[in-house]
């Protein structure tokens, strides 16, 4: 491959890495965006469900108020072939078909109405437990990015620390080094000075018990004393 090749698959490759930094940066914000998204979607979801399941529950208490109608006029039927009117019993009984016809219709709607509850129900219930499973990632992802990223500034520190540290202890070694070589020449400036004015001989000779004053015993000091 000719250099100028390599060179262009270097740009190339590299922009290709700038490209997918730059969507790995604004990946977390994405994805936050999308399950803000989802939470209005589920928030209208839940407000069809709301409405169908009021429009479920009318239809149910129009057909059991329809039931109610159809067992009042079938009393009334009866009562009326007790009575022997068998043309009343017949109206009754003509009454008794229109509403069970009526009723049929709504338990038809009411049917249609339980049908979309209990699958926009299910659908959205399904659709919570994804979002939650999102946003628990998205904490995990979150979490884990704080903490890489403070470990990456720890270990950056840490490195400049070590770096700092290094040259304080090389300080401190070379300070010790000239306090210990000052010392020296302090010592060895007061024994030549001792020397010259012939402490260094008294005080050997002191140290023989060759000369110097012996402090007395208590039985020497008390014996002088009683022998005055």
């Amino acid at each position: 491959m000719s250099v100028w090749k390599k060179l262009v698959t270097a740009i190339k490759g590299g922009a290709n890495e700038a490209a997918e930094a730059v969507a790995d940066s604004q990946a977390l914000r994405i994805l936050e965006q999308e399950i803000r998204e989802a939470r209005q979607e589920l928030r209208r979801s839940d407000e069809s469900l709301t409405g169908i399941m009021a429009k479920r529950k009318l239809a149910q208490q129009k057909v059991d108020a329809i039931g109610a109608s159809i067992a009042e006029y079938e009393g009334h039927a009866k009562a009326a072939m007790a009575k022997e009117n068998r043309e009343l019993a017949l109206e009754c009984a003509q009454r008794v078909s229109e509403l069970k016809n009526e009723q049929d219709a709504e338990k038809s709607y009411l049917n249609q109405f339980t049908a979309s509850e209990s699958t926009l129900k299910d659908n959205i219930s399904a659709a919570k437990n994804r979002l939650r499973q999102l946003e628990q990632q998205l904490d995990v992802v979150k979490a884990t990015d704080s903490v890489q990223k403070a470990q990456a500034a720890v270990s950056s520190r840490h490195t400049g620390a070590n770096s700092r540290m290094k040259t304080a202890v090389e300080s401190l070694d070379r300070i010790k080094q000239k306090q210990t070589q000052r010392q020296a020449e302090l010592d060895v400036a007061a024994e030549r000075a001792a020397t010259e004015s012939g402490d260094a001989l008294e005080q050997k000779l002191k140290s023989a018990g060759i000369t110097g004053s012996q402090s007395a015993g208590a039985e020497d000091e008390l014996s002088r004393i009683l022998g005055k």
